[in-house]
């Protein structure tokens, strides 16, 4: 048997490096020897170097960048990172096959709620719902006219889906309800078995896509390819019309010149979930009315949290018991 799936004789040395929901902590400390982050303070670089060289089982979020220099320095008991999100491009995954630890993470579990945050951001910015919300709570609005708060209607309208993946169709599926074409642009071509009931049009190349659709939604993870994918070059490729919504990784998105672009109305507007630089919001983008910004929380519901908690309980407990985990990120190997 590998050493990575060797059954430990003990409960696991378990630290969480943020407050998980109460059901999932309180279960989490019947099952292991687990340190809580009971005041949910972000870990410091030192903090995190620390659990890593006493942890055998180490639980991090999204927002812990662990990189391949704390990997390296990690005790020879960290045996498992279990990822609490979808994600893993804060860790060094090829760090963590050279000190032979394995890497989970919490797939499927939201991509109901991430694709009800798009469409609510398409929404938001197309009819400028915020917008309105505003008016009213700073005492400007003078009642109902003709001409006031004037958005524009989705039905009817190219919707181009960027990564169709589980939240890319999650997120068709839905938008078709709403009356909105569907386009996508994916490394390789969905069956047809998937596309048709969706009526989806695939572009072998992003660029093609772009010059063609109304709305842009990024549903792609970060990598290296995908890095800065929409640029100044291909917003400017986008009609001016256009919309940008982004509820996946703020780094997609070089966010200078995309606050270039909605300065000189190059596009109508976006609605942006996560920031290049998070917490930190470009400061030009907080004075501009064509964009809605929202604090990272597409996938913040009590049961995706829930279920994510259990995910990662079922990931470290598969992996105690000496078998593979059920959401080993495979790409490791």
């Amino acid at each position: 048997m590998p050493a990575r799936f060797r059954k430990f004789d003990h409960k696991p040395r378990v630290i969480v490096t943020r407050r998980l929901p109460q059901p999932v902590e309180t279960r989490m400390a019947e099952l292991f020897d687990v340190t809580l982050n009971l005041d949910d303070h972000p870990f410091t670089r030192a903090e995190l170097a620390a659990a890593m060289a006493e942890a055998e089982v180490l639980a991090p979020t999204v927002t812990d960048v662990i990189d391949g220099e704390l990997i390296r320095g990690a005790g020879p008991q960290l045996k498992l990172i279990a990822n609490f999100g979808v994600g893993v491009d804060h860790i060094d995954l090829k760090a963590a096959r050279e000190r032979d630890i394995t890497v989970t993470n919490t797939p499927g579990v939201l991509t109901d709620d991430t694709a009800d945050m798009v469409m609510t951001l398409i929404l938001a910015v197309t009819r400028r719902i915020f917008v309105g919300e505003r008016l009213i709570r700073e005492g400007r609005w003078t009642g109902w006219s003709p001409t006031g708060m004037l958005g524009h209607r989705i039905a009817g309208r190219r919707l181009g889906i960027v990564g169709m993946g589980r939240i890319g169709q999650a997120v068709a599926a839905r938008a078709r309800a709403f009356g909105l074409a569907i386009h996508y642009h994916n490394r390789h071509r969905l069956p047809k078995a998937v596309e048709a009931p969706l009526e989806a049009t695939w572009w072998p190349t992003l660029d093609a896509m772009l010059e063609r659709v109304d709305i842009v939604s990024l549903n792609c993870p970060e990598t290296p390819e995908t890095h800065h994918i929409i640029n100044d070059a291909r917003l400017r490729l986008m009609p001016r019309h256009a919309f940008l919504i982004n509820v996946a990784r703020g780094t997609l998105i070089d966010e200078a010149a995309l606050v270039a672009c909605l300065e000189r109305r190059g596009i109508a507007g976006a609605a942006l979930d996560v920031f290049e630089h998070e917490p930190r919001i470009h400061p030009r983008l907080l004075e501009l009315p064509n964009v809605v910004l929202l604090p990272h929380m597409g996938s913040a519901t009590y049961e995706a949290r829930q279920e994510m908690g259990e995910k990662v309980i079922t990931n470290i407990r598969v992996f105690a018991d000496g078998h593979r985990p059920p959401d080993q990120v495979l790409d490791l190997y």
